[in-house]
């Protein structure tokens, strides 16, 4: 698999010993990988964080990362080893490697995407056997929660299918076909809201007069996604909508509907990055869209593995730490740790605000 030149010798100098490797990420390199790279000498007691992305070159997880590098910077970059590195295609397979060079670098915490429910299983036993935690971050692994230590939620995902729809059902009167254009066949955190959102479709009365057409894939590709739009339109000339949940295929699906000439004859809406979105919300293209705050999430992970490494913390269901400007939180009963309670709108109001931010 190929892999950028930087993420080679980053995790080579990691692996080595030789440098505490901090990354912080602010411009894109021609290969997708943004960084800025520091080093300091090699001190004791430093906490390694690994965080491993669905992919690379993705700009939502070059904002989650921002969240990490703030805490670090509050607490003290010396006080830290932060890698950063995954990926290139989001794919399952493609994240083993990276989960066991973090144990090989005697990592005190994994962070990870997960591009599957299952298949890091024994990877990730295999990393908490050597006492590494492992937390499952912007999402969960269903079904296999007993293989990972928490797991950190963007936004209470229970309500993510029921305001997808009623955003869409707004934009389009509540009247009309429409599809969905998701990430992967097996993106965990997709397919719940993909799920969610038929859910809602088949139980409230208020939305009998739209109708889904597909779900398509665009693999947290650009160029994927703008190809499966461009196939939706051909197939479908009334189709009324388009729901993205996804930061990539959203702007992708955007950029061809405007192409096309059809801003806002086909409605598209989904979850994005306002820094992505800003234009096609500012030109019509995009009424609006949702989201959460992708920073607050490595933001909260670093003063969670602080309060552990510091204060004792333990991960169990119930316990509570603080995470500086965000508050207090509590670990759930399964595990989880919502971010926010409930989903961001961007739109004309806030987008220009948001998007400097990320």
């Amino acid at each position: 698999m190929r892999k950028s030149v930087f993420v080679m010798m980053a995790l080579a100098a990691v692996i080595a010993g030789g440098t505490a490797v901090f990354f912080s990420f602010s411009g894109r390199t021609p290969g997708g990988q943004t960084s800025v790279l520091t080093a300091a000498p090699e001190t004791s007691g430093r906490i390694t964080i690994h965080f491993i992305p669905k992919n690379v070159g993705n700009p939502y997880f070059e904002a989650l990362s921002t969240g990490f590098y703030d805490a670090i910077a509050e607490l003290g970059e010396e006080n830290f080893k932060y890698v950063y590195a995954g990926p290139e295609a989001a794919q399952a397979d493609n994240q083993i490697e990276f989960v066991r060079n973090a144990i090989q670098d005697e990592a005190d915490a994994i962070f990870i995407a997960s591009n599957s429910n299952t298949a890091l299983n024994p990877v990730f036993d295999e990393a908490r056997a050597a006492g590494i935690r492992v937390y499952i971050i912007n999402q969960d692994i269903p079904g296999s929660e007993e293989h990972r230590d928490a797991a950190i939620m963007p936004v209470n995902f229970d309500k993510i299918g029921s305001t997808q729809i009623d955003l869409l059902g707004k934009q389009i009167g509540y009247e009309g076909r429409f599809a969905i254009l998701s990430a992967t066949v097996d993106a965990p955190d997709q397919n719940t809201w993909v799920g969610l959102m038929k859910d809602e479709l088949e139980s409230d009365p208020k939305y009998e007069k739209m109708e889904l057409l597909e779900v398509v894939y665009g693999d947290d590709q650009a160029e994927k996604s703008a190809l499966e739009t461009r196939a939706l339109l051909s197939k479908y000339p009334d189709i009324k909508g388009i729901i993205c949940p996804t930061a990539v295929g959203l702007p992708a699906a955007c950029q061809v509907v405007r192409e096309s000439g059809l801003a806002g004859k086909v409605k598209v809406t989904g979850l994005g990055l306002p820094s992505e979105m800003a234009e096609f919300v500012l030109d019509g293209t995009c009424e609006g869209f949702q989201l959460w705050n992708p920073p607050y999430e490595g933001y909260m992970g670093v003063y969670m593995v602080w309060a552990e490494k510091k204060d004792g913390f333990v991960p169990n269901p119930g316990a509570k730490f603080t995470a500086r400007k965000l508050g207090e939180y509590t670990i759930q009963s399964d595990g989880q740790i919502l971010t926010l309670e409930d989903p961001m709108l961007y739109d004309r109001s806030n987008i220009e605000k948001y998007s400097v931010l990320f």
